[in-house]
């Protein structure tokens, strides 16, 4: 596809930009620290849903196949060339058909379960399809939501109940550690990190003592993958948020704010100038409606701004509707009546006679705006626009959807 090179300013809005640059330097920094620990990547690819990220991330080496969210990622990702993928999603009878159809096609994906009754009911629907299912079995490794007890009976008993079938294969195990999104120091993160590796360490090594050998052993969130420091018995590591970061990376530690690569472009539309309000046409159907940073020592309300360049916490879009943002200097947040949530209490004194926001955003003026949750704005795109030094190079398609 042709695309003429345009400055950002004369672009349509609301619309997302994705600084080449900053990407290609995020997935070379975790490419490279999970190399050096002699382990091997599995990107999750929700979160840009997009062929030309993950070629950039395959060509920055040390990748083993993909991760995928929905069943439509896998029929699209296979389609462009990638064969080997994990669908990391518990799955359910009505979708078996669907996989079928993947593996049969020759793709080599796999498909993860973490209870006896849903086990039952899908290889129920496995015995009607013409091919053998790769199964794994997914971990509870910090109580964050689905998964199975590493010391649990049921750990054991899945494990068999797959490899007595004559319809799948037992592959191994995976886990997420959700919970680090909450590890706010370095220690913390760390911690995590050892957490998950250590108890998926531990089922591995209960199934191998009862006769039953992991070919996968799968590991991975953004934090605990940069926070780990070791990986011995480990085969890959998943992440997926690294390559673009975001506001709640930035508010863990994981990255600096100049380090996020994506930003929601939108044009102002008006003022409310006795209330200290800019209005822009990017409202929370471009930004998505992830309040991300609402629990960080800083919260960002929808998405900070990004001044030529400058990436101080002075505005933010302290408040949202459909198709407007408000934004505001941190010391003039929106009111509760027009909120979700406060974005603090330090923020909400009256508008001062202070014209500089509206000095900085005039009538027209593009506005940038950084996300809190990457995965959840790119969802909101079908495509984005690649940029460099200020100017729309390129224009990469994703997907949505199910």
């Amino acid at each position: 596809m042709h695309f003429t090179p345009t400055n950002i300013e004369d672009l349509p809005t609301p619309c997302c930009l994705i600084d080449k640059a900053k990407m290609q330097r995020n997935i070379a920094r975790l490419s490279a620290h999970i190399g050096n620990l002699q382990c091997t990547l599995r990107p999750h690819v929700k979160t840009h849903k997009s062929i030309e990220v993950t070629k950039a991330i395959i060509d920055a080496g040390n990748v083993k196949g993909i991760t995928v969210s929905t069943l439509k990622e896998a029929d699209y990702f296979f389609k462009h060339g990638m064969n080997d993928i994990l669908y990391a999603v518990g799955i359910t009878p009505n979708k078996i058909a669907h996989v079928a159809q993947l593996i049969q096609q020759g793709c080599d994906l796999t498909i993860v379960i973490d209870n006896e009754d849903m086990l039952s009911l899908v290889l129920d629907k496995m015995a009607e399809h013409n091919c053998v299912f790769k199964v794994i079995i997914e971990l509870d490794t910090d109580g964050h939501r689905s998964g199975v007890n590493p010391h649990s009976h049921a750990l054991l008993s899945i494990a068999k109940h797959i490899n007595n079938s004559a319809h799948a294969k037992f592959e191994g195990v995976m886990t997420h550690a959700g919970e680090s999104y909450a590890c706010f120091t370095e220690k913390a993160k760390q911690n995590m990190a050892a957490q998950e590796r250590d108890l998926t360490l531990h089922a591995v090594k209960r199934l191998f003592e009862v006769g039953i050998h992991c070919n996968t052993v799968s590991i991975g969130s953004t934090p605990t993958a940069f926070a780990v420091d070791q990986l011995d018995g480990i085969t890959e590591v998943r992440a997926g948020v690294y390559v673009f970061f975001d506001l709640v990376m930035a508010g863990l530690g994981v990255c600096d704010i100049d380090d996020i690569a994506m930003s929601v472009l939108g044009t102002v539309i008006g003022h409310q100038k006795d209330k200290g309000w800019v209005i822009t046409d990017a409202g929370w159907m471009a930004m998505s409606r992830d309040r991300g940073t609402a629990d960080h020592p800083q919260d960002y309300g929808y998405g900070l701004v990004s001044p030529s360049g400058s990436h101080e916490a002075r505005y933010i879009m302290s408040d949202a509707n459909q198709e407007h943002g408000i934004i505001t200097e941190v010391s003039n947040a929106s009111p509760e009546s027009h909120s979700e949530k406060h974005i603090d209490s330090s923020l909400n004194s009256s508008a001062e006679n202070n014209d500089s926001i509206f000095t900085q955003f005039p009538a027209a003026k593009a506005i940038e705006i950084l996300p809190n949750h990457a995965c959840a704005t790119a969802a909101q795109y079908d495509h984005y626009y690649v940029v460099e030094n200020g100017v729309a190079i390129d224009k990469w398609l994703s997907i949505g959807g199910w």
